[in-house]
């Protein structure tokens, strides 16, 4: 059975093989480099109480994590935050997304948050798709933002509006 919860420091190393596999194969990340444990301690530390990290765990492996983070630094911002969602590749298609995505909404809805921004890279319509299914919208499009792979991307910003 999936089992969403909060995060903790032992979660990491699963959640950096998830994430560096997304650096190092797809766009949905604009890190070059793959990171270090070290660096995803610090990324971790950043979050907490009113910037929580869930995961989605089945039969003790962690399958896919999910987390609301700053959005910007002034204080005018602190009722908006944007959202991050990464699922192991092996379990894509298979509802984890839709797990995490209900779960992280709820706990921003607990938290008064107002709004939730999400950047998705051009091209990746899984993530439009699922961003969609939760009510998000586009909200505007940064155009050729991002060098990887050779390429330049888009990034489309997606925004809920909590209620």
């Amino acid at each position: 059975m999936l089992q969403i919860r909060d995060a903790v420091l032992s979660d990491l190393p699963a959640m950096l093989a998830i994430y560096n596999y997304a650096v190092e194969n797809l766009v949905a990340t604009f890190d070059l480099e793959p990171q270090t444990l070290a660096q995803r301690e610090v990324w971790f530390h950043k979050h907490g109480d009113r910037h929580p990290i869930i995961v989605a765990e089945y039969e003790g492996n962690v399958i896919g994590y999910c987390s609301l983070s700053v959005f910007r630094e002034k204080p005018a911002y602190q009722k908006s935050t944007e959202l991050s969602i990464y699922i192991a590749p092996d379990q894509s298609g298979k509802g984890v997304g839709t797990t995490l995505m209900s779960a992280i909404l709820e706990r921003a809805r607990q938290l008064e948050y107002h709004t939730i921004v999400s950047g998705i890279v051009g091209g990746n319509d899984a993530s439009v798709k699922l961003h969609e299914k939760f009510g998000f919208s586009l909200a505007g499009r940064f155009q050729e933002v991002g060098f990887k792979f050779g390429e330049w991307h888009d990034v489309h910003f997606y925004q809920w509006m909590v209620k």
